[in-house]
C-alpha cells in the first residue's frame, strides 16, 4: 500500500523532516565512529590489526565520495524519501554485516561495501537538500539544526555505544545502531512522501552530463567547490585525525584529550545552529568568510597549547564553533546561487570535495609528523589553507539567482 503524504500543516511537515535529518545524520555518523571505538577490541579478540581496520576505513571514504554525487543527483530527480529510505536501509544491513563479521572479508564487504554506500547517502549534502526542498523561505536554522545530528551523534551516541561494548560486546553496540536505523527508515516512508517546492511538475530534466556542464561554467560553485575542499582538509583530516595524537604527544592521558574532543563535538553542534540562524540574516558570503578566518585563528591557539590544558580546551571550543558551521551557510548558497533544482547534484560533488580535503589532510599529516617529529608544520599549512579558503568565499557576490529557480538549461 502507497504510503501518502502527511495531512498536517507545513511547518509541521518541516519539523519532522529536520528531526528525522537530524536523527539519520546522529546514527550514520556515529556508527562511523564506533569503528575507532571496536578497534582495540577487534585488535584482541580477532586479530585484526590497526593497519587492517583503518585501511577498510580509508577505503569506506573513497566509496562515500563516489556516491556522494549519485545521491545528490537522485534526490534532484526523485526527492529524498527514494534516497534516504534505502540508505537508511544500507546503514542497517551494513552495521548487522559488521556485528556478525567473524572474518576480515566479511568486515570489509559490510563496512567499505554496503555501510560506506549507505554513509553516502545519508550525509549531509542529502538531508540539507530534503529540507530546502520542504521550504521557499528561509531555510538557515532548519538546515543547521538539521546537520547538526552529524556532530551531536558523536557527543550523545557514541558514549552510549562505549557503554554497550563496557557492559555487554561490540556486536551489540553496532546491532543497536542498524535496529536504529532500520526504524528511522520506516518512519521515513510516510514523513517523506510529501510534496516539495522543488518539485517541477512532468518537464523532462536535463542529462546528468548537462547539469554537470551547469555546474562547471559557474564561478560561483568553484569558489563553494575549492572552500569546501579545504574545509575536508583542515576538519575531518587534520583535526578529526589527529588532534587526539597532538594532544598525547603534548602529554595529555587518553581521557582529558577525549573530554577535549566531546567539548568540540557540543560546540560543533552549537556552532551549526547558530550558523544556520546567522544564515537568514546576514550576507551569507561575508559569513562564510568570517568562519574559515575564525577557523584560521584558531590553528594560533592550537600551535601554542604546550603542556595547557585549559589552552587544549580553549581550543577544542573555539574549533568547534567554527568546524561544522560552514554546512548551513555552503548548502544556502549553492540552494540561492545555483538553484534548488540542482542543489543534490551540486552539494553531492562538493561533498566529494570536502572528503578528498579530509583524505588529503590525514595523510599529510601522518607523513610531516613522521619527517619533522611534530605537528607544527601541519597546523601552519592549515592556517595558511584556512585563509585562503576565507578569500574564495569573500569572493562570492551577491544579490544571485532567487531560491528555487530552475537555473538548468534543458538541452
Amino acid at each position: 500500500m502507497p504510503f501518502r503524504a502527511l495531512s498536517v500543516h507545513p511547518r509541521f511537515r518541516l519539523g519532522a523532516v529536520v528531526v528525522l535529518g537530524f536523527l539519520a545524520l546522529a546514527l550514520a555518523f556515529s556508527a562511523r565512529a564506533a569503528l575507532g571505538l571496536a578497534m582495540p577490541v577487534w585488535e584482541r579478540e580477532l586479530g585484526w590489526s590497526r593497519g587492517f581496520v583503518s585501511g577498510v576505513a580509508a577505503v569506506g571514504l573513497v566509496v562515500m565520495a563516489c556516491v556522494a554525487p549519485w545521491a545528490g543527483a537522485l534526490v534532484d530527480r526523485h526527492g529524498p524519501r527514494k534516497v534516504l529510505v534505502p540508505g537508511l536501509a544500507a546503514v542497517a544491513l551494513g552495521c548487522v554485516g559488521v556485528a556478525g563479521a567473524e572474518r576480515p572479508w566479511q568486515f570489509v564487504l559490510a563496512y567499505a561495501g554496503l555501510a560506506s554506500i549507505g554513509f553516502g547517502i545519508v550525509a549531509t549534502h542529502v538531508v540539507a537538500t530534503a529540507v530546502a526542498r520542504m521550504t521557499a523561505g528561509r531555510r538557515g536554522l532548519a538546515t543547521g539544526v538539521a546537520t547538526s545530528g552529524s556532530t551531536a551523534g558523536q557527543f550523545v551516541l557514541v558514549p552510549l555505544i562505549a557503554a554497550l561494548l563496557a557492559v555487554a560486546s561490540w556486536r551489540w553496540g553496532f546491532l543497536g545502531i542498524a535496529m536504529g536505523a532500520a526504524l528511522l527508515a520506516m518512519l521515513a516512508l510516510p514523513i517523506l512522501a510529501v510534496p516539495a517546492v522543488a518539485r517541477q511538475g512532468d518537464r523532462s530534466r536535463p542529462p546528468f552530463a548537462a547539469e554537470l556542464r551547469f555546474l562547471a561554467a559557474q564561478p560561483t560553485f568553484h569558489l563553494l567547490f575549492w572552500s569546501f575542499l579545504i574545509c575536508g582538509f583542515t576538519s575531518t583530516g587534520v583535526i578529526e585525525t589527529h588532534l587526539l595524537p597532538y594532544a598525547a604527544l603534548c602529554g595529555f592521558a587518553p581521557m582529558p584529550g577525549a573530554v577535549a574532543y566531546g567539548v568540540l563535538s557540543l560546540v560543533n553542534m552549537l556552532g551549526m545552529m547558530g550558523a544556520g540562524w546567522l544564515t537568514d540574516r546576514m550576507n551569507r558570503p561575508l559569513l562564510l568568510a568570517v568562519i574559515y578566518a575564525g577557523r584560521a585563528v584558531t590553528f594560533l591557539l592550537l600551535l601554542h597549547v604546550g603542556d595547557s590544558y585549559p589552552a587544549l580546551l580553549l581550543f577544542a571550543a573555539a574549533f568547534g564553533a567554527v568546524d561544522y558551521a560552514t554546512v548551513p551557510v555552503t548548502a544556502s548558497l549553492v540552494a540561492s546561487h545555483l538553484g534548488l533544482r540542482v542543489m543534490g547534484l551540486a552539494m553531492g560533488v562538493i561533498s566529494a570535495g570536502h572528503a578528498a580535503g579530509g583524505a588529503a589532510g590525514a595523510l599529510l599529516g601522518g607523513w610531516v609528523f613522521d619527517h619533522a617529529a611534530g605537528y607544527a608544520w601541519l597546523w601552519w599549512g592549515s592556517l595558511l589553507a584556512a585563509l585562503v579558503a576565507a578569500g574564495l568565499a569573500a569572493m562570492i557576490r551577491m544579490p544571485a539567482l532567487r531560491a528555487g529557480t530552475d537555473a538548468v538549461p534543458v538541452d
